[in-house]
């Protein structure tokens, strides 16, 4: 199995191409920054990419970046990224790439929390399978971070109830008969629901459209 491996440590790239070697794959290119990768990648399309997420030239988040735009190039392109940190900022972006088996392969994995060898060579297997293999640590930020950024999670049951009716196209009569509330009662709900999702006033035939749009977002597929 051909793998393209991008850390900037030095001594750690080392040991990563010769514990792989060790264990059946084939490294075919050792790097030290984003670019380097995506252009080795480019050239060797290997089995699978083992990215570090702080690279050079500011150690922030190039190897996410760089893993982003490889999937970007090449749909399904497997990639374990192997970080220190839980990088959020591509994180999201990178996760958003997998769309069933036939482009899986993620995995996102913390190196003080891969336990054993062995372990961590089957992720690789498994994401170069078209798997995704996510360490806890990873999955419990990312969760937060969407409640933190969702907007609907700050809706009461109710009017959740409410925003589903409005994508149903009902007017505020008809919700309010639904529901068996008054109209005034569905005014205050529809009014809490557009402060919660951050609609200013406007016309109010434009911010509703735009909370159902908020509320089919957050729908499954």
């Amino acid at each position: 199995m051909r793998v393209v491996i991008a850390d900037d440590a030095v001594l750690l790239r080392e040991g990563l191409v010769r514990l792989l070697e060790e264990n059946g794959f084939e490294v075919v290119a050792a790097v030290g920054d984003g670019p380097a990768l995506i252009e080795a990648v480019d050239r060797q399309r290997p089995e699978v990419s083992i990215v570090d997420v702080r690279m050079p030239p500011s150690h922030t988040d190039e190897g996410l970046r760089a893993a982003v735009e490889i999937r970007r190039r090449q749909p399904g392109a497997p990639i374990v990224v192997l970080s220190q940190y839980v990088e959020l900022s591509y994180a999201d972006d990178l996760l958003a790439t997998v769309r069933g088996r036939a482009t899986g392969g993620i995995g996102y994995l913390l190196k003080d929390r891969v336990a054993e060898i062995g372990e961590f060579i089957e992720s690789v297997r498994r994401v170069a399978a078209g798997g995704t293999v996510l360490d806890p640590q990873v999955v419990s930020q990312l969760l937060v971070r969407r409640r933190q950024v969702d907007p609907m999670s700050s809706l009461t049951p109710r009017e959740r109830e409410v925003l589903a009716l409005m994508a149903e196209g009902r007017s505020n009569a008809s919700i309010g008969r639904h529901l068996v509330i008054t109209d005034g009662a569905v005014e205050k709900h529809v009014t809490s629901i557009f402060t919660k999702l951050q609609l200013a006033p406007d016309d109010n035939d434009h911010r509703r459209v735009l909370a159902v749009l908020t509320y089919l977002r957050g729908q499954p597929a």
